[in-house]
């Protein structure tokens, strides 16, 4: 096996083992201070899941970070490019912590204002923006699959970045819904992406270090502990990652994936995330429009395909797989 293969292994495997043990052990600590509330206009069939611990996503993050930087330093990579992808990924995550102690201190799920929350967003991603930009040797120039060129975006590239951080986060923080859901959508997107990088994406194509680029490292230990949580998270969940753990996943992959250059393949690979925030806007803006009728009968899409019959586990697995098709897509698109 090719060095770098086991270097990524080593890191997949290893962020798994600290996301398990870390998990196992916030879970007691976190059902006495941290239960789930359900909101009242749910499912019905979720109101069994009140309780449940939720901020689980600390695991995560701790998991993620340790070995995506461990694995840069120590097998070799940009350690500037690492820790700026780490800084999103826990800045975003530190924003859902803050919206997830605020509700469990008022015991209401409002948390955070919409414009709380969309203002500290706004300030890490304009952040990114500015500073990879200018620090990256690619400038404002966004890698067009298929075609295999760069094209810069000029001016308009910071407010793309800011867009596709904004978007992508929150899409992330929606498909989180059910058990097991973002985790293992996350960890299959994760996975395709270290591969990507490893078998010859946009950076290695063009002067990256293949197999060794810090994103595959931070892909590989994020794929492991979104895994190591799951072991916990699949149904019936033990835990949930609360806004903690989804709007870090959200922050770090998108940012991980800007950084990669393939930026637009995590439209293709991570289509599950797209299609489950546009449906909430046209539910939204149809809502409005017509006065009260609906398109879904409840957004998330996931939600729409409960209230059609379908268990909790199916609408998972069916999620799944259309991830890892899509997955094997975007793998043909490089």
């Amino acid at each position: 096996m090719n060095i770098h293969a086991i270097h990524m292994l080593i890191v997949f495997v290893i962020a798994f083992i600290i996301s398990v043990i870390g998990t196992k052990v916030e879970i007691p600590i976190l059902r006495k201070k941290a239960g789930q509330n359900i909101r009242e206009e749910g499912l019905k069939s979720h109101y069994l899941k009140a309780g449940t611990p939720s901020m689980g996503g600390i695991s995560i993050i701790i998991a993620t970070c340790c070995m995506g930087m461990i694995g840069t330093v120590f097998f070799g990579g940009t350690v500037g490019d690492e820790l700026m992808i780490l800084l999103v990924f826990a800045g975003f995550g530190i924003i859902g912590f803050i919206d997830d102690y605020s509700k469990i201190i008022k015991k209401q799920n409002e948390g955070l204002s919409v414009k709380q929350k969309f203002g500290l967003q706004l300030i890490i991603s304009i952040a990114f923006a500015l500073f990879f930009a200018d620090y990256s040797s690619f400038g404002t120039e966004v890698f067009i699959p298929i075609v295999d060129v760069f094209i810069d975006f000029g001016a308009w590239y910071y407010i793309f970045v800011v867009f596709a951080v904004l978007a992508m986060t929150n899409a992330v923080n929606l498909t989180d819904g059910l058990d097991g859901l973002a985790s293992g959508v996350t960890a299959l997107v994760c996975m395709f992406f270290a591969a990507a990088g490893f078998f010859g994406g946009a950076f290695c194509r063009f002067g990256g270090f293949i197999g060794q680029a810090s994103e595959t490292f931070f892909f590989c230990a994020l794929a492991g502990a979104c895994l190591g949580f799951l072991v916990f998270n699949k149904h019936p969940a033990k835990v949930f990652m609360g806004d903690t753990g989804s709007l870090a996943l959200g922050g770090g992959v998108v940012a991980a994936a800007i950084v990669l250059k393939l930026e637009l393949l995590l439209l293709v690979a991570g289509l599950v995330y797209v299609i489950e925030a546009l449906s909430v806007v046209l539910q939204v803006s149809y809502f409005k429009i017509s006065h009260g009728k609906r398109i879904f009968k409840m957004a998330p899409i996931h939600h729409h395909f409960e209230m059609c019959g379908w268990s909790e586990i199916k609408v998972v697995i069916v999620f799944w797989t259309f991830t890892l098709v899509c997955c094997l897509v975007a793998k043909l698109l490089i």
